[in-house]
């Protein structure tokens, strides 16, 4: 039956097929006095559509209550069977709902069991280039409440094709009591191909040359499950060299090589994106160049990135514009926390090619001379008096709208490396300074104001260095939409991309007035200290006008000593 809005439960196991309307908050939680853990398999699962992580979900929590560590998550996008396993014999699992009205369905189903015990024994490691495996006992039926996982591993540089030549599970419409899942890699978390059950005998085709296979049972029906084999073929040769990807804060650049779009089938007159009115450039290559929220670009959050995917097909030659589903290329640019380009190749059963690349959001940090955040400090360094207010923005180049700057930490350091020696401002969005007033986010700013500080007494320069993240401004569980987060609650609080910017030197107007007065007293000391040159040649001037002057002394003194000597002669005589 339908059980009520959330249950204590004490069964060793049960099935619970749970109905929600819009505005559910619906607590679960098992617990039972034994020495096991606790299996929950989340077989189907029918949200709202189009709902978020954020607004509609099921969470997981390995103990007793909603406060014990998060186990994991579903929500509409999940691409996978979700089956998690407790660490004790407790497990709590909450669904919430949005407002949208539409009817929600659910079949769980969980169970007490004991790790390595000899009914686990099942699954296992698979490598080489082709081999069998079947499901435990066939043909006979198989146990139920098992869950096996096979790891299938071939040589590199090869994909693997899965045939089942004998398949009988048990038949719901869903697949939700006894299933096998069969995953695009190492992992079940995603990349589900498909999941199977009644009379049937599916193939599957990998994109590289790892697949895992599931099987999962419950306590009703049993039948002779299946016995299949994996073959290999080799995967196709590396893409063209003029086939890239490449991503900046502003857009998605895709080149592709006429003679690769060949080898798909592809027609370049012909190709469009999510959008069928962005077209190519055809010039050497084929080029498509666009902002990344446009052309039907599809953004999704991913915890500590943000990616933006889009794909790119044939469309039909003619007026009516449609799809082909079976050839595609898929290109996604992953904005992370490095700056590593990343070029893969991968195909589908559906022939898919995907292109990959990583990039990072421009992000710029300026100080401006008022509130108004309208005129921006042009010089460096920035001379300012102590106490005096300064008004520090950082900006976000990107033409993606819909993108939230939070400034998470801000210190200050005499050393532009920022060694040990610093000051917070800010620290995990709380603020440390008393004089620190952050502003609301604007568009794709972050902005704040605080008083030049104790730093400037004693260090001539002082440099500024702040961590940003960037959230989706749509996202309501996001980091940015957190604020202040404290020590304790600092580790559960992922970001979503993070990095920081460098602003600076700050210095006192005092020193700069002790400079320029120091250059003044130089230049006057100048002024009056004539140099050694002219000193020389001034005495020596000086030297020649005295020796001349007593040059005409003597040559005066003889003069009148002789007319003297004249005159007395003269007078003798008469």
């Amino acid at each position: 039956g339908v059980p009520r809005c959330g249950a204590s439960l004490h069964e060793p196991n049960k099935a619970l097929r749970i109905e929600l309307n819009a505005n559910a908050n619906c607590t679960w939680q098992i617990q039972r006095n034994a020495n096991q853990t606790i299996r929950i398999v989340f077989s189907h699962f029918k949200f709202a559509p189009s709902s978020s992580c954020e607004t509609e979900s099921i969470k997981v929590f390995d103990g007793a209550s909603t406060a014990s560590p998060l186990l994991g998550q579903v929500c509409d996008d999940t691409d996978a069977v979700p089956v998690l396993e407790s660490s004790s014999d407790s497990l709590t699992f909450i669904i919430t709902t949005n407002s949208v009205p539409f009817t929600r369905n659910f079949f769980v189903y969980y169970y007490f069991f004991s790790p390595g015990s000899r009914t686990e024994n099942c699954g296992g490691e698979l490598t080489g280039p082709n081999g069998t495996f079947s499901s435990p006992n066939y043909p006979a039926p198989y146990p139920q409440f098992r869950y096996c996982v096979w790891h299938i591993q071939t040589p590199k540089n090869s994909k693997i094709n899965l045939e089942f030549r004998d398949f009988f599970l048990e038949l719901d419409r869903n697949c939700q009591l006894d299933f096998t899942a069969v995953y695009d890699g190492a992992s079940t978390a995603t990349g589900l191909l498909g999941k199977v059950c009644g009379l049937a005998q599916p193939t599957f085709e990998s994109s590289s040359n790892v697949l895992t296979v599931v099987l999962s049972t419950d306590d009703a029906n049993s039948y002779r499950g299946f016995s299949a084999q994996y073959s290999t073929a080799p995967l196709p040769g590396p893409m063209e060299p003029n086939t890239t990807l490449t991503c900046s804060s502003d857009s998605m650049r895709i080149v592709l090589s006429k003679s690769y779009l060949a080898s798909l089938g592809f027609g370049e007159a012909h190709l469009q994106l999510n959008d069928p009115s962005c077209r190519p450039v055809v010039t050497d290559s084929v080029i498509f160049s666009f902002p990344l929220a446009s052309c039907g670009t599809i953004k999704k959050d991913e915890g500590h990135s943000i990616t933006y995917t889009n794909t790119i097909s044939l469309a039909a030659a003619g007026s009516a514009i449609t799809r082909q589903r079976d050839t595609e290329i898929t290109a996604r640019c992953t904005m992370g926390n490095n700056e590593t380009l990343e070029l893969i190749y991968t195909t589908t059963n559906n022939a898919i090619q995907k292109l990959a690349a990583g990039g990072r959001y421009n992000v710029s940090m300026a100080f401006y001379e008022s509130d108004l955040f309208s005129k921006p400090i042009q010089y460096s360094p920035y001379y300012v008096d102590l106490n005096q207010t300064l008004f520090a923005e950082v900006t976000l180049h990107s033409t993606d709208p819909n993108l939230q700057v939070f400034i998470d930490t801000c210190t200050a350091s005499p050393q532009p490396g920022f060694g040990s020696l610093t000051y917070d401002l800010i620290r995990s969005g709380c603020n440390k300074d008393d004089t620190v007033v952050t502003y609301p986010a604007f568009e794709n700013h972050g902005r704040f104001k605080f008083r030049a500080f104790r730093f400037l007494r004693s260090f001539p320069s002082v440099y500024l260095q702040c961590d940003i993240v960037i959230c989706d401004s749509n996202s309501t569980n996001s980091r940015c939409a957190r604020g202040c987060i404290s020590r304790q609650k600092r580790a559960t609080s992922p970001y979503t991309w993070k990095t920081n910017t460098v602003v600076g030197p700050i210095r006192l107007k005092r020193d700069l007035r002790a400079a320029e007065h120091s250059e003044y007293l130089t230049e006057v000391e100048a002024e009056k200290t004539p140099n050694l040159q002219q000193y020389n040649f001034y005495t020596l001037a000086f030297v020649v006008l005295i020796s001349n002057i007593l040059i005409v002394v003597a040559v005066m003194l003889r003069y009148h000593k002789h007319q003297a000597g004249y005159s007395y002669q003269n007078v003798q005589n008469s």
